[in-house]
């Protein structure tokens, strides 16, 4: 099983939560140094919790699942800044 497939099993354990909420995921890119972009889809792009969903779930779920990910990142999560925004440490 490929890098590519691998990570696609990790979110595979997640998709159903966020489907429950009408969200979703994909992966636009592995980067050569083995760096994970997603792209939250549905209400997951514009939800005030995207941060928490990704750093506590979608995050946690790839790193464990493949190693050998350095980092992963969502071009399209909400700003840190963003007032609305729910933040893990807000928890």
């Amino acid at each position: 099983m490929n890098l590519l497939e691998r990570v696609e099993q990790a979110l595979d354990t997640i998709r159903p939560y966020l489907e429950t909420d009408g969200g979703n995921v994909s992966i636009e890119e592995i980067t050569p140094d083995n760096v994970v972009k997603l792209k939250l889809l549905g209400t997951c792009a514009n939800c005030s919790m995207s941060i928490m969903t990704f750093k506590a779930g979608l995050e946690q779920a790839i790193k464990k699942a493949v190693p050998e990910i350095v980092a992963v990142e969502a071009i399209n999560l909400t700003d840190m800044n963003d007032p609305n925004a729910i933040t893990p440490n807000q928890l």
